[in-house]
């Protein structure tokens, strides 16, 4: 047994602790509470504002499905945007992608970065230095505000949750940017929380997306560190989305490049992963104008 521990703080009355090691880094940026640390059991951790962001244990889960279900689900994504994700790994997934041309990384808190390059360099791996990748350390929000119309297939937002740096990601006018610079065709996902304990985050959510998009929905993943059951990932498009069919997914998975290189993802977890418990579905208010699957 650890006689040094490291709790979780993100829930008053619920938590998690991990054993520690040593601790790695601990800053205080302009935006948050940076602290990264050498765990028992869960290898190296993020921590941002005392709430767990990533161990390098459990980060394919969460990593893989929010990349490879929009890009596999829309089948030609070539200009990729994700808002966040300073850890560099859901870049790293995007530029898994063969016909990915650009992806474009934002991330408003540049001391995330370093920290991460520094201190858990196997998350971002070889996408810092990738071609296709332009990392931008500035406003996501700035910067989907003024980006051009339809200049992007994917838009993924890898964010905190609605507090702190993360608070201006989940509003009505972000969503309405998202969708004026995607195309046609163009997906947006961004993470919901874990309905169990974060109930209103994905109700919410849904609620705003729907003004902006014609489609919208969730599908969850299981990621043991995010304590309190399955996540959602919240997603939505602007022209309706019809899920494709299992061979469609192996067929684009081998295309893409990824087919046997993911841990979680996978053709049989892309399409498991839309059936939601009726206690996390009723979240998304099918039925209304906008909202569920046509």
């Amino acid at each position: 047994m650890s006689e040094r521990w490291i709790a979780e703080t993100l829930y008053s009355g619920w938590g998690q602790r991990f054993g520690l090691v040593y601790e790695l880094a601990r800053y205080r940026s302009a935006f948050q509470e940076i602290v990264i640390f050498e765990s028992a059991s869960h290898g190296r951790v993020l921590l941002l504002d005392g709430v767990v962001q990533i161990t390098e244990a459990d980060e394919f889960a969460y990593q893989e499905m929010i990349v490879h279900v929009p890009l596999i689900q829309h089948g030609n994504a070539r200009r990729v945007l994700v808002i966040g994700a300073g850890d560099g790994g859901v870049l790293r997934r995007v530029l898994q992608h063969a016909g990915v041309d650009r992806a474009v990384m934002v991330e408003i808190d540049g001391d995330v970065v370093r920290l991460m390059r520094e201190h858990m360099p196997s998350i971002g791996a070889d996408s810092w230095d990738d071609t296709r990748a332009e990392v931008i350390i500035g406003d996501g929000i700035h910067y989907v505000a003024h980006a051009p119309d339809n200049s992007f297939d994917i838009v993924l937002v890898d964010s905190t949750d609605p507090a702190g740096p993360g608070e201006s990601l989940f509003t009505e006018t972000f969503y309405r940017d998202c969708a004026r610079v995607l195309t046609a065709d163009g997906i947006v996902v961004n993470q919901c929380g874990v309905p169990f304990m974060q109930r209103d985050e994905l109700g919410n959510t849904t609620q705003l997306r729907a003004r902006a998009f014609k489609w919208t929905s969730a599908y969850i993943v299981a990621v043991p560190t995010y304590i309190g059951g399955l996540m959602t990932l919240g997603i939505a498009s602007k022209s309706p989305v019809n899920m494709i069919e299992l061979d469609d997914i192996k067929h684009r998975a081998r295309q893409s490049g990824i087919f046997g290189r993911t841990q979680y993802w996978s053709p049989e977890m892309h399409s498991a992963s839309f059936t939601l418990p009726p206690y996390i579905a009723c979240l998304l208010s099918v039925g209304k104008p906008g909202i569920g699957e046509d």
